[in-house]
C-alpha cells in the first residue's frame, strides 16, 4: 500500500476561490483540515515538509488556530495574490518574497528560509534517503521526489503544455520544456555571461571556469566535468556499445552517434551551409565544412606550429612527432599511425579491391589508385613541369621527370 502524504489530502484555495465560499463552507473546510491533521498524525505521518502541527501541538497554539479560523478571510499575501487558511502558513510563504534566511547548515554554511528546508538539505550530507519506492526499491531524500518517481511506473503525466499538448510527470519538466519553445535562458553565468535554460547546465558550465573535473577514470586517470562524460569515456576501455542500429545492426557507444548514423539510411541532412547550400547529417560536419570557406585552422601543433582545421587531423599529425603507431595488423604485425592506412594495408592480405572503374571495370585496392587510373580515360594530366611545361597524370611521374 502506498504511503499517504499531506499533499494527497490537502486542499488549497486561491484568494478568489476562498472569497466565493460562504461562512458554513469555510467552517466545514477548517473542520475537515483539523480532522485530517489528527488522522494523519494518528497513522504516524511525519510532518517534515508541512509544519501544520505548529497550530495544534499545544492548547495555546490550538487557541491561535481557532482565532484564525474565526476570521471571514484567510491570511492573504498581496504580493502574489495567494491566500492561506492559516496565519503561520502565510508567514512561511511571505519568507519567499522577503528572501529572509535564518537557518544555517553547520556543515557547509548554506542558509535556508525555513527549518524544514534545512532539515531536508542536511540529508545531502548524511546521504539519508527515507522514502523508498515499493515497486523498484529506489530511495529518495524527499517525499515529493518519490511521488514524481512513482509516475515512471504508473505513466501518469499530469502537467501538459498548453501550446503543443506534450505532457510531463513533473511541473519542473514542463517548465524546462516551455523554455525550448520560448528560448528563455534565465540562468546566467556571472563570469562570462553565458545563459542557460536549466540551472543544472549552468552548474556544470561553471566548472569550466574553475577547472574542476571531479569525475576521474580509475583506469587511465583522465578526469571529466560531468559524470555522464566519465560513463561514456569508460566505454573506450570496455568496448561497450549499447546503442544498436535496427536497420544494419551497427553499434555505437553514444546515442547521439546512433542518431547521426541513422541519417545514412534515411538520407536526412538537416544541417545546411548558408554559403554554398551543401547539407550535412551532423552539426559537427557542418562546422568542419564551414572552415573550407573561412580557411580557419584552430588546431595548432605545439611542436612545429602547423595548424589544422580538425582536431582529429592534429591528433594524427602529432604521431609524426611521437612516432606512435596504434593501429597494428593482426596478420603480419605491421603498425600504422592512421586507421585508414591499416585498412588499406589489410587489402594486401585479403586481395580485396573495392574500387572499380565505371569505364573499363578494372578494380583497385585504394581509391587514390582508381582516381589516377581514370585519367587514362579522361586524358587529364594535372601535374605540370614548371621548367618545360610537360604534364603528367601522376605526381610521381613529374618528380622523376624533374
Amino acid at each position: 500500500m502506498d504511503l499517504v502524504t499531506y499533499d494527497d489530502v490537502q486542499v488549497n484555495f486561491t484568494q478568489d476561490e476562498w472569497a466565493l465560499l460562504d461562512p458554513s463552507q469555510k467552517s466545514l473546510y477548517k473542520g475537515v483540515m483539523l480532522e485530517t491533521h489528527r488522522n494523519l498524525t494518528a497513522i504516524g505521518y511525519i510532518w517534515e515538509e508541512h509544519t501544520i502541527e505548529d497550530h495544534f501541538q499545544t492548547s495555546r497554539s490550538h487557541g491561535r488556530h481557532e482565532r484564525s479560523c474565526s476570521a471571514e478571510q484567510p491570511s492573504e499575501f498581496f504580493q502574489c495574490g495567494k491566500a492561506f487558511a492559516y496565519e503561520s502558513r502565510s508567514q512561511r510563504h511571505q519568507i519567499k518574497h522577503t528572501g529572509e534566511k535564518h537557518h544555517d547548515c553547520n556543515q557547509c554554511g548554506k542558509d535556508f528560509r525555513t527549518r524544514n528546508d534545512l532539515q531536508i538539505h542536511k540529508r545531502t550530507h548524511t546521504g539519508e534517503k527515507r522514502y523508498d519506492c515499493n515497486q523498484c526499491g529506489k530511495a529518495f531524500a524527499r517525499s515529493c521526489h518519490l511521488r514524481i518517481h512513482k509516475r515512471t511506473h504508473t505513466g501518469e503525466k499530469p502537467y501538459e503544455c498548453n501550446q503543443c499538448g506534450k505532457a510531463f510527470a513533473s511541473s519542473s519538466d514542463l517548465e524546462k520544456h516551455k523554455r525550448t519553445r520560448t528560448g528563455e535562458k534565465p540562468y546566467e553565468c556571472n563570469q562570462c555571461g553565458k545563459a542557460f535554460a536549466q540551472s543544472s547546465h549552468l552548474r556544470i558550465h561553471k566548472r569550466t571556469h574553475i577547472g574542476e573535473k571531479r569525475y576521474e577514470c580509475n583506469q587511465c586517470g583522465k578526469a571529466f566535468i560531468q559524470s555522464i562524460q566519465l560513463r561514456i569515456h569508460k566505454r573506450t576501455h570496455t568496448g561497450e556499445k549499447p546503442y544498436d542500429c535496427n536497420q544494419c545492426g551497427k553499434a555505437f557507444a553514444r546515442s547521439c552517434h546512433l542518431r547521426i548514423h541513422k541519417r545514412t539510411h534515411t538520407g536526412e541532412k538537416p544541417y545546411e551551409c548558408n554559403q554554398c547550400g551543401k547539407a550535412f547529417a551532423s552539426s559537427s560536419d557542418l562546422e568542419k565544412h564551414k572552415r573550407t570557406h573561412t580557411g580557419e585552422k584552430p588546431y595548432e601543433c605545439n611542436q612545429c606550429g602547423k595548424a589544422f582545421a580538425e582536431s582529429s587531423t592534429l591528433q594524427i599529425h602529432n604521431r609524426t612527432h611521437t612516432g606512435e603507431k596504434p593501429y597494428e595488423c593482426n596478420q603480419c604485425g605491421k603498425a600504422f599511425a592512421r586507421r585508414c592506412d591499416l585498412q588499406k594495408h589489410k587489402r594486401t592480405h585479403t586481395g580485396e579491391k573495392p574500387y572499380e572503374c565505371n569505364h573499363c571495370g578494372k578494380a583497385f585496392a585504394q581509391s587514390s589508385s582508381l582516381r589516377i587510373h581514370k585519367r587514362t580515360h579522361t586524358g587529364e594530366k594535372p601535374y605540370e613541369s614548371k621548367q618545360c611545361g610537360k604534364a603528367f597524370a601522376q605526381s610521381s611521374h613529374l618528380r622523376k621527370h624533374n
